[in-house]
């Protein structure tokens, strides 16, 4: 009898599941990784995972937390993944978080005889120029003279941190206000919502929004071409004609305005101010959202959801159990680790 051979896997099978794998792994593995962790904890791991779900999908509402916790972090992994797309590695889009988050809140208290259809395009413009004018500098350094941005873009962090906790505390502080916060923003400059008794606002919309330009710009437009092959191959796309350094310019730049988009969109639409400790590492947790969705928009979306959906249970698994906070926060850690490797090589060269 012939023995039938089964046809070996061809380049096209492993296309379909390279982003598959990439996505799904890391998950997986930091999973396990934290269950063990539980188990030695004396935690039932199976139980845990089942309250994370719960207390992140459960109902309506809690649907509505966990979307609105991710909103921030659509905009932080698009900010990282456009300056990723020419080879960048901006770190500084926690720095733009800021920066705009305080830009759009100076103006929302600062207009407040303006119509809610002036004010609030207004400061949502304002966050997104701010952002942009924030990463002038390490763009210049970046496209002209090759400075490692890496370096630039993480010190402007703590530089867009110190400065504006001293403006919260000096020339912008509330009158009579005991803490670090600007006065309120008007009722006009905030972001509407989306649903009654919950945070999530239109800023979600908005992040959608800003998805669907993405995957579009990088699928069908000429410049999300040339930034692809950019990334690529900096010295191929310069021998091809391109202006790989007026690349890295825009892109920078673009990167920044939409990482003062997410301050803005976090200040108009959750605390209607702009107060010290503003975001809780937006633009750095932005960095795992745009690796985990290998810069695939719809992947950016899924792994942003991921995250806000840690970010509300954790918040509220204590009240329901004797779990730590701090293993939700193992288990952010370990996604995080693995979002960086790429095991789809590793399968491919399994199948090889």
């Amino acid at each position: 009898m012939a023995t039938v051979v089964s046809p070996a896997p061809t380049k096209r099978n492993f296309a379909i599941l390279k982003p598959v794998i990439d996505a799904a792994l890391p998950i997986v593995l930091a999973l396990l990784l934290t269950a063990i962790v539980l188990f030695v904890a004396g935690h039932n791991p199976l139980e845990v995972y089942k309250l994370l779900v719960v207390e992140s999908f459960g109902s309506a509402k809690r649907i509505a937390s966990t979307l609105s916790a991710a909103t921030p972090l659509i905009f932080t992994g698009l900010a990282t993944a456009i300056a990723f797309r020419t080879g960048v590695f901006n770190i500084g889009v926690e720095g733009c978080v800021n920066v705009g988050g305080l830009a759009a809140a100076v103006v929302g208290f600062t207009f407040i005889s303006l119509s809610n259809y002036v004010l609030l395009p207004m400061a949502i413009l304002a966050s997104a120029i701010a952002g942009t004018l924030w990463m002038v500098i390490p763009a210049l350094l970046k496209s002209r003279l090759d400075v490692d941005e890496v370096v630039t873009t993480l010190m402007l962090n703590f530089i867009a941190i110190s400065l504006t906790a001293w403006l919260v505390n000096g020339p912008l502080l509330a009158p009579g206000a005991a803490n670090s916060a600007t006065p309120m923003i008007a009722d006009a400059a905030r972001l509407p919502k989306l649903m009654r008794g919950s945070t999530l606002n239109a800023g979600f919309i908005i992040g959608l929004c800003c998805i669907l330009l993405y995957w579009l710009w990088g699928k069908w437009a000429a410049l999300g071409f040339e930034t692809r092959i950019a990334g690529l191959n900096a010295r191929f796309a310069t021998a091809s004609g391109m202006n790989v350094a007026g690349l890295v310019f825009r892109m920078i730049l673009l990167s920044g305005a939409i990482g003062g988009l997410a301050g803005g969109v976090h200040a108009l639409g959750n605390v209607y101010r702009y107060v010290s400790g503003f975001s809780p590492g937006y633009g750095f947790v932005g960095i795992a959202v745009a690796l985990l969705g290998r810069g695939n928009a719809w992947g950016m979306l899924l792994a942003a959801i991921l995250f806000g959906a840690l970010a509300t249970s954790g918040a509220t698994i204590q009240l329901f159990s004797d779990v730590p906070i701090e293993i939700v926060n193992v288990l952010q850690g370990m996604v995080m680790i693995f979002a960086a490797a790429r095991f789809s090589n590793l399968w491919k060269r399994y199948w090889r």
